[in-house]
């Protein structure tokens, strides 16, 4: 009996295959390469007698994993745990999209372009923008993406960015930005969100884009009316927001407060936080900024007979043939996820996702209510969306090794990226928290704190 799910090649198949080619060891497809800088040794694995011991033994690892399905999660910081509808896993399941590659050829590729067209459609509308493209890798490489471009469109190289980011996003800005030599400046927060006047003072005619989180990173909502008119008062200058797209199933969109690229990670939309990726980008922007948007757009068409049909209308085709204007090298997008997405949107529906963005706002301020009354402060009382501060008395990492021992995955430490946010816990609460569950963890969080 085999112990392989599939067929092996046998020791024929491998001799057939190199006298086709004409050579008769598999070494020789190495020749070229040095042998000092081949890798000469076993790798240091132990021997497996069998795939179902193997499998045993990574089963046995696997579980001893805290994950959502055990364990009351509390933890956001940019992956969430949001109720994903039963039927996404059905439709991605479905060989003829998990297996699909890109739709080069629309005649066989339809059922995928009309899924790519409709995750755009639904992207524009949320965001307020005139279109989006068939998704990137995940938010923070949208968001570099972005930047990128508004150098390209300016030809300016400053960048002006909010410190109330995603601290990562900030990171893949400046890995983004490096070969362009883009100078990019960050902006303090004061109160939880974006310092307007120190932001007035750095903006000016040198600046190609400033980046703002919408809500941002600390769960805030920014003014993005007063921003807009303080960059927009430099011509030119591009106003970029990174966004959750569930909380602009309620919030006013980006795109009506005059802004010119709105990003994201559709990962709220049907995608499990697991381990932090894969996830799913989105890329919305004005009709100006068309054809300088990175990766492709998928279009509606008739065919000869005049029946609806799809194709890819727009590639950014400058990493081919126009290096030297090229604000991209991005020509892959991330179609599956892109799908679980649209499923879950499309499951939702307009009405359902409005109030599902709603309750996530109405659950957040019954833990801070909760919160204050356990002795605890929260930080920040501007509008918020999902997440708070709560600031402690003693590390977030031994609170949050204690709540494990409870059964709850606690907040982000803030500590992490910023040392004067000492003690300070990012909490984040979903539609998927019970009342039982914010007041359980509210209760073991004001115990710790107390002690």
């Amino acid at each position: 009996m085999h112990n392989n799910r599939y067929l092996p090649m046998t020791k024929e198949d491998k001799q057939a295959m190199l006298d086709t080619i004409g050579i008769t060891s598999t070494e020789e497809l190495f020749s070229d390469i040095p042998e000092n800088i081949r890798f000469n040794r076993s790798y240091q694995l132990p021997e497996v007698p069998s795939e179902y011991a193997l499998k045993k033994e990574l089963s046995e690892k696997a579980n001893k994993n805290v994950h959502t399905n055990e364990y009351t999660s509390f933890l956001g910081a940019g992956v969430y745990d949001h109720f994903i509808p039963s039927v996404v896993d059905h439709v991605i399941s479905r060989s003829e999209f998990y297996t699909a590659y890109t739709p080069y050829q629309p005649e066989i590729s339809q059922g995928e372009l009309q899924a790519i067209f409709e995750f755009q459609t639904m992207i524009a509308e949320l965001t307020g923008m005139d279109l989006a493209n068939s998704s990137l890798y995940d938010g923070g490489t949208a968001l570099g993406e972005a930047v990128n471009l508004s150098h390209g469109q300016t030809k300016r190289r400053k960048i002006v960015v909010s410190k109330t980011v995603h601290p990562e996003y900030r990171e893949v800005i400046r890995t983004y930005g490096k070969g362009f030599h883009l100078e990019v400046v960050e902006i303090d927060m004061k109160d939880g969100m974006t310092d307007l006047r120190q932001l007035e003072e750095v903006v000016d005619e040198e600046t190609a884009s400033v980046v703002v989180q919408y809500p941002n990173f600390l769960g805030q909502i920014e003014p993005l009316d007063e921003i807009n008119n303080i960059v927009k008062a430099n011509k030119k200058t591009m106003l970029i927001t990174s966004s959750n797209p569930l909380a602009l199933g309620y919030l006013t969109p980006p795109g009506e407060f005059g802004a010119d690229i709105v990003v994201g990670d559709t990962q709220v939309f049907g995608i499990p936080a697991q381990f932090g990726g894969p996830h799913c980008g989105y890329f919305a922007t004005t009709k100006k900024l068309m054809r300088k948007t990175p990766g492709r757009l998928v279009g509606e068409t008739v065919d000869e007979n005049g029946v609806r049909g799809y194709v890819l209308t727009l590639q950014a085709r400058e990493q081919h043939i126009r290096r030297n204007k090229a604000t991209s090298n991005i020509c892959s997008n991330q179609a599956l996820y892109a799908l679980a997405s649209s499923v879950a949107m499309t499951s939702l529906g307009k009405y359902g996702m409005k109030q599902m963005a709603y309750t996530n706002m109405q659950k957040v301020r019954y833990l801070k209510r909760q919160a204050a009354s356990q002795g605890l402060h929260v930080l920040y009382s501007n509008g918020m969306f999902n997440e708070a501060v709560i600031q402690l008395n003693r590390p977030v990492r031994e609170v949050n090794t204690l709540l494990l021992e409870k059964g709850f995955i606690g907040g982000f430490d803030l500590e992490k990226f910023d040392t004067s946010l000492k003690g300070h816990m990012l909490v984040a609460v979903t539609e998927k928290r019970t009342k039982a569950e914010i007041d359980d963890f509210v209760k073991e969080l004001g115990e710790l704190h107390a002690k």
